[in-house]
């Protein structure tokens, strides 16, 4: 892949279908400060989960292709169930490295588990897709994997309930059965559970480690600008631009908590007319 060496002023493009994958996004400045970043949020259409791999495949497609167009050195799909179901078709679509959410976490899961039980957490569509589980075991065959669908987990946290009595108790009703298969790993397999992460590492105990799958992106994100020499070694403020396929009211309440900072830079956008191959 040719990069021209103005490329590495470019800004990394990340999309989800709503506001989880502002985990990513967070992280990924936090670790890599000079960087420009475009977030998209398809909030008309989210979530992507009940969707069919058809459907996810072409909303994949309209939003890596309008970031595309926007100008982007680096793609990250920060929705589980479109990195699941989309990655090597966007790799296809796009002239850019694309990177999913669910490898990151997969390998980081296989180097530090010592008894090769790993747990898994997720939307239903993540777990029921066996993404993980696959990913897991195309680094070590020998891994153990269990996974369960923690489906509240997500409102739990875009109300903002992410610690208390409500929390504590719904974490600890859908994780014992996990705690029972002796796990000592476990990865966080939704973008929004890092928000839940005190109270799930309060409840599994100190003895399982946590794999936080917004976290192994970013630093996924950093090795491949690193290795392509698209590292931003500028120090200048970049700025993070905002899309959204529908209201900004929600996604600017709920990103804010998610972020700990105002949401200023953010515009509603039509996909209609991007994701068709012979677009790009």
């Amino acid at each position: 892949m040719n990069h021209k060496d103005n490329d590495r002023y470019l800004p990394i493009g990340i999309f989800d279908s709503g506001v989880g994958g502002l985990t990513v996004l967070k992280e990924i400045h936090a670790l890599m400060p000079n960087e420009g970043i475009m977030y998209l949020g398809d909030t008309a259409r989210v979530p992507y989960g009940t969707r069919s791999e058809e459907t996810i495949k072409r909303y994949s497609a309209e939003c890596a292709s309008f970031l595309f167009k926007k100008g982007i050195k680096l793609l990250v799909i920060a929705c589980n169930t479109a990195s699941a179901i989309s990655l090597d078709y966007i790799k296809e679509l796009i002239p850019v490295p694309v990177i999913g959410v669910i490898e990151p976490g997969a390998l980081t899961a296989v180097r530090l588990t010592n008894n090769k039980r790993v747990g898994v957490i997720g939307t239903e569509a993540t777990i029921r897709s066996l993404a993980y589980k696959k990913a897991i075991h195309s680094f070590d065959e020998s891994v153990s994997v269990f996974s369960k669908a923690c489906p509240l987990f997500v409102p739990l946290v875009e109300e903002g309930w992410t610690s208390g009595d409500v929390a504590e108790k719904v974490v600890s009703i859908y994780l014992s059965d996990l705690l029972k298969s002796n796990i000592d790993c476990l990865v966080l397999g939704c973008t929004h559970y890092p928000l839940l992460k005190g109270v799930i590492q309060d409840v599994v105990g100190k003895d399982v480690r946590l794999v936080d799958s917004a976290i192994e992106t970013a630093k996924a994100v950093k090795h491949v600008l690193e290795d392509t020499n698209l590292v931003n070694r500028v120090n200048s403020i970049n700025t993070i631009r905002y899309f959204v396929t529908d209201s900004k009211e929600r996604f600017v309440s709920v990103g804010e908590r998610f972020l700990n900072e105002e949401i200023n830079d953010i515009e509603v956008v039509s996909l209609n007319k991007y994701g068709r191959k012979d677009e790009n």
